[in-house]
């Protein structure tokens, strides 16, 4: 008997040496990742264009930085922002800095700008008429539901001469209940989601449609030929890379930013999208 129970004491510290061996390699395997020396290894969401194909051009550049970039390609505005305050990806490249902030207020999320990337100037489509001066007098200008592009929007209608706003509101703020002169009287439709402006511009011929660069030039538009009016290169909506304010200082997401900062990037960006998309100085936060 007592032959036994020193069999069965000894199989027991057997067992209970191995599993603290086994925690012990799985701790130090769960921390490797991204320590320094390692790979590190992002995921970053972004809308398909431009961003995640400019991210597609970093790609190799992080390479040589030992830090593999995952690409997570989305089709809209919500669900990155989402998906980045519930920890799904490690950053999101596709926003405005207005966007983010009335994201962050309306739903809580606690994000950090890493730095601007670049403008996407906005423009006003129609396949009635060639300029603002053709416009006929009741004539619909739809465009994105999300509140964060009106004020822009509409800055550029009133620098066109096309409406006035008042001088009350702040023009990033301003809404179309803040027109106070409308000759034209223009007609506003504010109902319609961003991934869906191209398709009411195709299917409407007598409306004006204010587009989003990325989705005008997914749909095969040149902002720069096909828009009657074009907001300029100056424009404040810098595209931001955003991070949850804990990764601020997340030494491969900043790397991230100074890579689509590099002259390569700012290259790449000006030869493929000629002007369409207008890559930023480093102090545009």
């Amino acid at each position: 008997m007592k032959k036994i129970w020193t069999s069965l004491i000894a199989v027991l510290l057997i067992l209970v040496l191995a599993a603290c061996g086994s925690s012990s390699e799985d701790e130090n395997t769960s921390g490797s990742e991204g320590e320094e020396g390692g790979t590190k290894e992002i995921k970053v969401g972004a809308t398909s264009v431009p961003h995640a194909e400019v991210l597609e051009e970093a790609k190799p550049m992080l390479e040589e930085e030992g830090i593999t970039l995952t690409i997570e390609e989305y089709q809209d505005y919500i669900l990155p922002n989402q998906d980045l305050d519930e920890g799904r990806i490690d950053a999101n490249y596709f926003q405005t800095i207005p966007y983010m902030e009335i994201q962050e207020e309306e739903k809580g999320y606690d994000f950090a700008n890493l730095g601007g990337i670049h403008i996407e100037p906005i423009g006003v489509y129609s396949q009635k008429y060639e300029s603002l001066e053709d416009v006929e007098e009741g004539t619909t200008l739809v465009m994105s539901r999300s509140v964060s592009t009106h004020g822009r929007i509409l800055s550029l209608l009133e620098k066109e001469g096309l409406i006035k706003l008042d001088e009350s509101v702040e023009k990033v703020d301003a809404t179309v209940q803040d027109v106070v002169e409308n000759p034209k009287n223009i007609e506003f439709d504010t109902g319609v989601d961003a991934a869906n402006l191209p398709q009411v511009y195709q299917r409407e011929e007598d409306v004006l449609v204010a587009i989003n660069t990325n989705y005008a030039i997914e749909a095969g538009l040149s902002p720069s030929e096909d828009s009657i009016i074009l907001e300029e290169s100056d424009s404040p909506y810098v595209n931001v890379v955003a991070a949850n304010s804990d990764d601020k200082d997340n030494e491969a997401l900043n790397k991230l930013v100074e890579v689509l900062r590099s002259e390569e990037i700012v290259n790449f960006i000006k030869e493929e999208y000629d002007g369409a998309v207008v890559p930023v100085s480093s102090d545009a936060e």
